[in-house]
């Protein structure tokens, strides 16, 4: 009867450990690569490694996560960066807001059931004094009862003057073309096609013009000086509360106004300068 040890070297071809060693590699190594069976050992190939790492469920998970969050979180980040208004924008439109409330709040003299209505007519009044058709009328007046070379020099200015004011005037109101105040009642003495429009205001440009120049080429007394200021004032005001324009629109007024003299100065006509002009037309 053969001993045990016998029937083991036949089988395995060796040792019993040797044996089952070769069962167990048999199983894990099959024939057929393509199966789903052929799973190779981390530890044989540093690269494979590697590779099953990078290509693991956790590491495309945090690749998707930090993909999403780099494509589409940025995107609506920047929308509504793009989307907010500038700080300019947010500025104008708060000033565009108090200067409706300012106008609005002020016109106290829009209608005669206002509550200063009492006091219209006085602003009516006020408001023809700034109206160009008496400055042009009276400046024409005095150029031509003026015995002096001096006053028909600064008369003949003044209505240059007062005809660039209204070119200017009305080229910004016809670019602009900003309407009058909802309160405003149209019942302005001569109005014209441009006066339906609100920035700026002609009475104001013509008042700080006139007036400036008044203080600069008339001489006049303390008092005299003092009340030309009170009337550019009370004209600019005037057309507050009377709900003719905005606030702005005179602000702005009395700015052009202000310069709309220095393009005087720098235009000024002499008499001498004028009849040679002329003397060149007539010769011609």
């Amino acid at each position: 009867m053969p001993s045990p040890k016998a029937k083991n070297p036949a089988r395995g071809g060796g040792s019993p450990v040797h044996g089952t060693s070769f069962e167990f590699m048999s199983l894990t190594k099959p024939l057929n690569r393509s199966s789903p069976l052929h799973l190779p050992r981390q530890g044989s190939d540093p690269t494979t490694a590697r590779l099953r790492a990078s290509e693991s469920p956790t590491r495309r998970r945090g690749s998707n996560s930090s993909t999403a969050s780099g494509s589409g979180m940025g995107a609506p980040e920047e929308d509504g960066i793009r989307l907010n208004p500038s700080l300019i924008r947010v500025a104008l439109s708060s000033l565009l807001a108090i200067d409706l409330w300012m106008s609005k709040s002020l016109g106290v003299c829009a209608w005669e059931d206002s509550s200063w209505g009492s006091v219209r007519p006085l602003m009516k009044l006020i408001e023809v004094s700034g109206h160009g058709i008496p400055w042009l009328a009276g400046t024409v007046y005095c150029l031509y009862k003026s015995d002096s070379a001096a006053g028909q020099e600064v008369m003949l200015n003044l209505l240059i003057g007062l005809l660039l004011d209204l070119i200017l005037v009305g080229i910004v109101k016809a670019v602009v073309r900003r309407r009058r105040p909802a309160h405003n009642r149209m019942d302005m003495f001569a109005t014209y096609s441009v006066d339906r429009f609100s920035f700026p205001s002609g009475h104001a440009t013509r008042a700080a013009m006139c007036g400036r120049f008044l203080l600069v080429h008339l001489v006049l007394a303390a008092p005299l000086r003092v009340l030309v200021l009170v009337w550019v004032l009370l004209v600019g005001m005037s057309r507050v509360l009377l709900g003719r324009h905005h606030v702005t629109d005179v602000l702005f007024g009395f700015w052009m106004g202000y310069f709309q003299y220095n393009i005087v100065e720098m235009l000024w006509l002499s008499t001498q300068t004028l009849q040679e002009l002329l003397g060149q037309t007539v010769l011609n």
